[in-house]
This record gives C-alpha cells, sequence and structure tokens, in this order.
C-alpha cells in the first residue's frame, strides 16, 4: 500500500494548481459513497495485500497546499475479513508517516477514528466497513497546515449510497 499511496500523492502534488479550497462533489465510479474534495482529485486502483488479503485498492485524492484528503476502497471476498483488512490499512496508514498512534475513538457507525503523528507529518483517519467493502478516509500532511474545519468538512460530507 505504500507505493499506491506515494504514487497517487506524486500524482496529486504534480496536479495541484492552487491551495485554494474549492470543494467539489465526488462520486466513485469503483464504490459506493459521494464525499466532497478540496480540489479536482485523481483516483488509482492497483493489487495490494492487506495483512495477507490480496485485494484491488482505489483511491482517490486531493492535494491543498500539501495535504492530501483521500478516500481509499477495497471490496473484500468475505465481510468476516473486515476487521483483518481494516486493521492492515490502519496500520500501513500509520506506517506511511512513520508514525504512532496518538488517540483513537469508535464512532457512532462502527467506524474508528484514529489520529496518528510522525516526525514531519499528521495523519487524520476514519476506518469503516460496510458489508464486504472497507473504507480508509484520511487527511495526511505537517501538522501546522491540516485545518479541524477542512477535516470537519471532509469527514463530514462522506455518504455511503
Amino acid at each position: 500500500m505504500p507505493t499506491l499511496l506515494l504514487a497517487l500523492l506524486t500524482a496529486v502534488t504534480l496536479s495541484a494548481c492552487s491551495p485554494k479550497y474549492d470543494w467539489r462533489d465526488y462520486r466513485s465510479a469503483d464504490a459506493p459513497y459521494s464525499v466532497l474534495f478540496p480540489g479536482k482529485p485523481a483516483t488509482q486502483t492497483r493489487p495490494i495485500h492487506l495483512d495477507q488479503l490480496p485485494v484491488s485498492m482505489t483511491m482517490t485524492a486531493a492535494n491543498i497546499d500539501g495535504v492530501v484528503f483521500a478516500v481509499g476502497s477495497s471490496q473484500l471476498a468475505d465481510a468476516a475479513q473486515a476487521p483483518t483488512a481494516l486493521a492492515a490499512m490502519q496500520s500501513a496508514m500509520v506506517n506511511n508517516i512513520g508514525g504512532i498512534i496518538t488517540s483513537s475513538k469508535p464512532l457512532a457507525n462502527g467506524a474508528v477514528e484514529v489520529d496518528a503523528s510522525g516526525k514531519t507529518m499528521r495523519l487524520i483517519g476514519r476506518f469503516i466497513a460496510k458489508d464486504r467493502r472497507v473504507y480508509q478516509i484520511v487527511i495526511i500532511g505537517a501538522p501546522q497546515k491540516i485545518e479541524a474545519e477542512q477535516a470537519e468538512t471532509f469527514f463530514t460530507s462522506l455518504k455511503f449510497l
């Protein structure tokens, strides 16, 4: 998964043209969700392993002033695999920033919200299972650049269709 995130971050960085937030509705062609992105997102799909589970992961992300807003989704063979897949997603994302989890809390919809810090990066993520689909909704960037209001807009805009 680190290679997928790195490739997507590079593509998004190259396509980013303005640090201004320009919220736009995005409806996934791959999974049943919609979300507001703060800029034009880029999408990439690759085969990965979540722990020992081979899946196809689709990541869609937008980069605004060095802060990445991303949604990743995969479909599992069996809904019973969701806890393993979500733990692997969470671990991979925290490892991507060389971080440690500073807080973790369950949310009402069965999701888990994680806040993690690395040397120079912060990750705020929500990890959710819906039937056989698993999702990661993350914001990654320098701690001083992640704005609470923008994070709230991104996270609360996620809707499952």
